[in-house]
């Protein structure tokens, strides 16, 4: 199994964080790898974002990785936290070239097919279909999945506990990342964590 399987087939669902405060992030993670999530997608989108990485990997059972991605320069501030994946929202040559050489698993957002196309020249073959329900949905994926039959893909963006299952069900799709298991207290988020890691096509 690669690295980039590895990630995708830890849980059926890689919780998608935003984290504000980074005191929080320790905690949110105990409590979605208590939930059986060990696969964690910290974004990009606020300050605290590094010190949140730092943070969660220092909880036993975590793979913990950086999402938001866009360019080089945030590549190698999340490889000095220690991101051990990355996840970009889509897919530039120069950042995907970068990743590729550095041997990190990769998961670029793709919507269409010219996306697949330049990442299969770049010798990917795993995906983020993003954004998954404004992009047509599971219908787009499985008609896109059909020419590239050896891709395989995490849905993110509009994933919902209620439509997970149907995602799930379509075998070119490994997971989805969806932020429902993190809101609510840890007690909370770590319930919903085990019915997501419960959650199968």
């Amino acid at each position: 199994m690669n690295g980039v399987d590895k990630v995708m087939l830890a849980a059926p669902v890689i919780p998608v964080i935003v984290v504000e405060d980074a005191a929080t992030a320790r905690p949110l993670a105990e409590a979605l790898v208590a939930g059986g999530l060990t696969a964690l997608e910290v974004t990009m989108r606020t300050p605290a974002a590094l010190d949140a990485i730092r943070e969660m990997k220092k909880v036993p059972g975590a793979i913990v990785g950086a999402g938001t991605v866009v360019n080089t320069d945030q590549f190698e501030q999340v490889m000095e936290a220690g991101a051990e994946f990355i996840v970009s929202p889509g897919l530039s040559e120069r950042l995907a070239k970068r990743i590729v050489d550095s041997g990190v698993p990769y998961l670029p957002g793709v919507a269409n097919a010219g996306d697949i196309m330049r990442g299969l020249d770049l010798g990917l073959t795993h995906f983020k279909f993003f954004p998954a329900e404004t992009s047509g949905g599971l219908k787009a994926l499985k008609a896109l999945a059909a020419p590239f039959y050896q891709c395989k893909f995490c849905p993110t963006g509009g994933i919902t506990e209620a439509n997970a299952p149907d995602w799930l069900a379509f075998d070119k799709v490994l997971c989805v990342g969806g932020s429902w298991v993190t809101a609510g207290t840890m007690a909370e988020v770590e319930a919903k964590a085990r019915a997501a890691s419960a959650l199968r096509g």
